[in-house]
């Protein structure tokens, strides 16, 4: 999968039109159902990455995403696009999961197979801020994904997280803050 495929916000997923599918989906049509997933899994599976940090966490709740679609299509009542609706249940599969993780794990280890941004002023270290977004704490990850890159509101995004619209805000500036800070980007 192509990184920028995974850059793509929600609202090219909107451009796709799935009516058809959806359709045929509700009816229980699996072929329509594949053609779903087949369009829709990257970008699910970009912002699962994003806001686990994780490919193998991400690979789990694509799928899982996809499963508990299935299953709720015959309550899927089409007055918001199914890209919103999709993308809405994934971002409860990754909070659902990281809840339930939460007490098995103290740590959880960011995505690898990616470049460090420890040293952003060395030139033969590319800065990746799919990295820095990657390893900046739950909280902060979460609202920078669903507000700074996906264009959720900040009640949205506190309603979809479970906190204050204030945290919200202070979360999302903690997470430019660090972001600023690792990638070498704060005022001098």
């Amino acid at each position: 999968m192509d990184t920028a495929e995974l850059l793509q916000p929600q609202a090219d997923m909107a451009a796709v039109d799935a009516g058809e599918f959806v359709a045929g989906a509700i009816a229980g049509d699996t072929g329509a159902f594949e053609q779903l997933y087949r369009q829709f899994s990257p970008r699910i599976y970009g912002l699962c990455l994003r806001m686990t940090g994780q490919r193998e966490a991400a690979e789990d709740c694509t799928q899982e995403s996809f499963i508990a679609a299935w299953k709720a299509l015959p309550r899927f009542e089409q007055r918001s696009r199914f890209s919103t609706w999709l993308h809405r249940i994934a971002v409860h599969t990754v909070l659902s999961r990281r809840r339930g993780l939460r007490n098995l794990y103290e740590v959880a280890e960011p995505a690898t197979g990616l470049p460090d941004v420890a040293d952003p002023g060395s030139a033969s270290q590319p800065l990746d801020i799919e990295q820095a977004i990657a390893n900046l704490p739950d909280g902060a990850r979460h609202v920078l994904v669903l507000v700074g890159i996906y264009g959720y509101s900040h009640a949205e995004a506190a309603a979809s997280l479970g906190i204050a619209e204030g945290t919200c805000k202070a979360q999302l500036h903690r997470a430019r803050s660090l972001l600023a800070a690792t990638l070498g980007l704060e005022d001098k």
